[in-house]
Order: C-alpha cells, then structure tokens, then sequence
C-alpha cells in the first residue's frame, strides 16, 4: 500500500520500553470512585442515582438525555454514598458533579443483554450509544454519532506517537483479536467497505499480534497498515493524509472527505458492548516516568484518582517534580493528584527535573521560519503569535487559528523558547469566550426584537377591537340593528299568521 507524508512533524524518542515490558495489570478498585459527569464532549450527564442507593456493576448512574454526551455506568458495585461537585483537569474554576462510590465486595453485576453476531447496523449503533463509549483517544466524542454516517473508510488508529504514552501498545499486544473483530463489527455499523489499522514501524510486538490476529479473525476486510513513528502522526487528520493522501479542508471533518477514525481502545470497546453486553466502565492508561516507581500500563476503573493509580505502581520517586495528565507534548499539568481517571484521559506521566523546560529563558522571536517547517497543521505560528500579542484575534482567526492542534511541535523546535502552543490556547480561549458573548447578545436580541413585535400585534389588535366596538356603537350602526330586530320580529310574526 502507497503511504503519504504529512508537513512538518517530529522524530522525538519514545521512552517507552519501561512502561511495556510487564504487560497489562488490572488494578482493584480503590477505596472509593470519584466519577465525574462530564467525560466526553458536550454537556453534562444527568445523574440517575441519589445518595444511599446501591448500584450494580455495569448499571447505569448518569443518563445524557436527549443532548449531546454519553452515558455513564458504575465500574463497581457498591453504595452510592455522595454527589458532589469537583474539580477537572486542564479546566481551573470550573466545577463539576461527581457521584462517588463506595465498592462493595460480591455486590449485584448488572449487564447489558450480548447481541446476535449478525445484529444490524441501527443495532450496534444503539448499543454502543447504551454502552456509553465515546471516544478514547482523547477528544471524547460520542462513539454513536461518529458512525451515524454511511462513510467509504474506516480508520483505526493504533500510531501512538507522543513519547511516553504506550497503553494502545499495551492494549494491541494482548488484545488485538478484540481489536479486529471490532473493526469488523464497526464497520458494518458505518457502511464502510475498507478498513485500514494502522499501527507504528517503532511497535514491533503490537504490530506481530495485529497481523495474527487480522489473518484470523479480519476474514478479508480488515487490512494492517504499518506507518513510520512521527510525531503527531496519531492526530487523525494527519494519519489520513498518511493513509489516503486526502487533507481534510479546514473547518471541516473527515467525515466530509468520507473517512471516520478510531482509536483502537474505542474499537475494543464497542466490541466488547456488542459482543459481551459489557458498558465502558473501565481503560488502559500508562502510568511512567522517571518520577514512578514501577512504570506500567493498567486497566483502570473509571473514577480511580491519580493517587491511587501512582500508589499501585509504587508511588513516586525522589526524582519527581511535575505531574501530567496526558503525554509531555500535549497534556495538562496538574496542581495535586486528586482529580479522578475518566474515560479520555491515558497516560499519568511524572517527570523528573530533566525533563523539564525553563520557563524564564524566553527570548525574542528572530523570525527563522523553524516554527512553520515543523508544524502539521501548515500555519505559521510566528505570524499568529504576533497577532495574538498585538490582539488581532480576528485576523488570527483568519490565518487558522483554530487549525492549530495544539501538539506542541513549535514549541520545541523554538530557538527562543517561546511558548507558542499556550498563547495560542489562551487566543482560542479568548475568541471562544467573544463568540459566546455575541451568542448570548444576538440570543437576547433576538428575544427582544420577538417580544417587541408580540406587543406591537397585541397593540394593533386591542386597537382594532376597541374600533369595532365603537363602529357598533355609532347612530347609524344602532339604527340599522333596530330595524334589523323589527324585520325580524314581522318575519316572525307573518309565520305565526299562516294557517
């Protein structure tokens, strides 16, 4: 098959050895599950479940309604025991509902009825939206809605590019087999008629078990592709490209150039909901870094905090001195390691001094143009930074803005340590809080323009009411209904007369 090359991008060193070489470890449920309500995008779940109520394993405790979200199901049995609001990663002064849990040991097990291997595609697609899986690989769409489309290609996206992150080669390494029928499964659900898996050149052992596994259980349709390791080659607009050659526009999606991706934890997922009536109550995630004790990868239940999980993999070492969430290029650094594992979230990363950048070493930006030559997304950040500095955020806008994804590449090719990625997160986050003000603004525009019109009509109909009733009481018109009742009264009377 012919590959493509995306702009710009990375060769970055994995380190991601440490976290592979035991396997995958279940880790127990903790003490208690922290389960926030938000773990996808969109709104708000809705929670099911009041405080003292015992849940099942698998029962469902957040509904997301008739809007945009997922469900949201207990990976433990036990007692519900508070709901609370708390904090999220990456989202400071914003406070969400939490439904914590307390396990209880050979508590009820409460799953969802397996459907047949030749269930229809309205079928799957309904399951999976019961099962609440959104997707994995971080961005947390609502997995349903993303196959709601008929689309010609169907991607699964094992490249695992950012440096540290390894619980997609974890996952495939042992579970490949569930990979493959997924694949297959989604896409009957899709309509798609090619499925392509795409895994990294630097993923030896993954790449062996998904070739097995597609020679056994692909029965033709599913094809393993092998691409080289670059960074951020896991980004599906440039895995597209990679695969297809086809860029998607900007502004748009991929499902306008007829393509869906999945990451290969939401394919395994889905599977299981079909297959084994099992909901999304549980993920991989790597927990490394020079600042672990026992780097590893874990299936985690939703809701586990980061202390819990850094615990089970021996806790922290001395040379700890950053904590993250996500890998070094694109996650979030956390002020404590009490914020709960949800379902987009797959890597707690613990970083050692070395590791570290600087942060007062900025210097002017001398205009050399590596910025660009290494940016996926074919922007030039120095062109954006300058317009964000000098708050020209509508012509950033223009420039592509928004296109920007954020990995991170800029920032480290930058000789003058320029942290380009955050200013442009911080003017992203300005536009989107303008438009949410002109939204707001034209919304209530809008309600006034409509209840001045309401008070208009109503005016002009009190006004033509009170002008009938005043034409029915003028001289001519009480004259003309007298001699009306007297024709009346005649006509009545003539017909008494008659024999």
């Amino acid at each position: 098959m012919r590959l493509f090359r995306f702009h710009g991008g990375l060769d970055l060193p994995g380190h991601k050895a440490a976290s592979t070489a035991g396997g995958l470890h279940r880790l127990p449920p903790p003490a208690r599950l922290y389960l926030p309500l938000l773990q996808h995008a969109g709104l708000p779940a809705e929670a099911t479940v009041a405080v003292g109520e015992v849940v099942a394993l698998g029962q469902r405790i957040a509904s997301a309604g008739a809007g945009a979200g997922a469900d949201l199901h207990s990976p433990v049995a036990g007692r519900v025991i508070a709901i609370e609001p708390r904090a999220l990663p990456g989202s400071p002064g914003i406070d969400v509902a939490h439904v914590v849990i307390e396990p209880m040991p050979d508590g009820p097990v409460q799953a969802l009825p397996a459907l047949p291997e030749d269930a229809g595609a309205d079928a799957i697609r309904a399951r999976i939206r019961e099962a609440g899986i959104v997707g994995l690989g971080g961005a947390g769409f609502p997995t349903a809605g993303k196959l709601a489309a008929a689309r010609a290609t169907l991607v699964i996206n094992g490249a695992e590019c950012e440096p540290w992150i390894a619980c997609d080669d974890a996952l495939l390494r042992e579970h490949a087999d569930e990979v493959v029928r997924g694949a297959r499964l989604l896409a009957r659900a899709s309509g798609a008629t090619r499925v392509l898996l795409a895994v990294e050149d630097s993923m030896d052992e993954a790449a062996a078990a998904c070739a097995e596994a597609v020679q056994a259980f692909g029965e033709g349709q599913v094809e393993l592709v092998v691409v080289p390791t670059r960074y951020p080659e896991g980004g599906e607009r440039q895995l597209i490209q990679v695969l297809t050659g086809l860029e998607v526009p900007r502004g748009g999606l991929p499902r306008d150039i007829g393509v869906i991706v999945l990451n290969v934890g939401t394919v395994r997922a889905a599977w299981r909901a079909v297959a084994l009536g099992e909901p999304l109550v549980e993920r991989v995630v790597t927990v490394t870094g020079p600042g672990v004790a026992q780097p590893g990868n874990f299936i985690v239940p939703l809701g586990t905090r980061i202390c819990d999980l850094v615990a089970h993999a021996g806790g922290y070492t001395p040379a700890a001195r950053r904590l993250m969430l996500g890998g070094p290029m694109m996650g979030t650094a956390l002020p404590h390691d009490e914020f709960a594992i949800g379902k987009t979230h797959n890597c707690v990363l613990v970083l050692g001094e070395a590791e570290l950048r600087r942060g007062d070493d900025q210097m002017p930006c001398i205009r050399c143009g590596d910025c660009a030559s290494a940016c996926p997304s074919r922007l030039l950040p120095q062109q954006l930074l300058w317009q964000a500095r000098a708050g020209r955020l509508d012509d950033a806008r223009g420039q592509g803005l928004f296109d920007c994804i954020e990995c991170g590449c800029c920032d480290l090719v930058c000789p003058s340590h320029i942290p380009l990625t955050q200013q442009f997160r911080l003017a992203k986050g300005e536009l989107l809080a303008r438009d949410a003000d002109a939204a707001t603004a034209e919304a209530a525009r809008l309600r006034y323009e409509s209840r001045r019109e309401r008070l208009e009509r109503e005016s002009r109909e009190r006004e033509a009411r009170l002008a009938a009733r005043k034409a029915a009481a003028s001289p001519d018109a009480v004259a003309a209904a007298l001699e009306r009742a007297r024709a009346k009264r005649a006509a009545a009377d003539d017909a008494g007369d008659r024999p």
